[in-house]
């Protein structure tokens, strides 16, 4: 079940490949996210030290958050994968041109799973023929649908 998705993600990147990772949360993160407080838009990811981050995922903290916590709401977040897949995407990312993008967020087996794709950026006429493909589906089925009430 999904919890927030990147839309934006596949209009700039062309994704090739997707992996499912978790994350290090802290509690009130996990509550304020079963409470769709959360925001991916402007979220990317790194590679540092030979880890994977989370940075700029906005996650609003509830207000009734403990007293005693300093819910800091951009914080980065470690992502958990394995060695294997954290050591083929640091050599793609470095040599291939490749970057890392948060999709979505989504529950798997009652814990909260990030979904990152590896994708390479579109050029501004790839968004282009991406806009008017959309424009084109959705004509498409404007057509139909008064084709059919005939």
């Amino acid at each position: 079940m999904s919890i927030a998705q990147n839309k934006k993600a596949f209009f700039d990147y062309f994704i090739e490949e997707k992996y499912e990772a978790g994350l290090v949360l802290e509690g009130w993160e996990v509550k304020a996210i079963r409470d769709n407080r959360v925001n991916l838009k402007e979220a990317y990811v790194v590679i540092m030290r030979g880890e994977i981050f989370l940075i700029g995922c906005h996650i609003t903290p509830l207000g009734m958050a403990s007293t005693h916590v300093r819910p800091d709401s951009t914080r980065t977040r470690k992502l958990l994968l394995h060695n294997e897949e954290i050591a083929k995407l640091i050599g793609k990312v470095e040599r291939s041109g490749y970057t890392l993008v948060p999709l979505d967020l989504h529950y798997s087996k009652g814990r909260i799973k990030a979904t990152i794709g590896l994708g390479k950026g579109k050029k501004q006429h790839d968004k282009r023929d991406t806009m008017k493909q959309r424009d084109w589906e959705r004509d498409k089925a404007r057509i139909m649908r008064a084709h059919n009430k005939r």
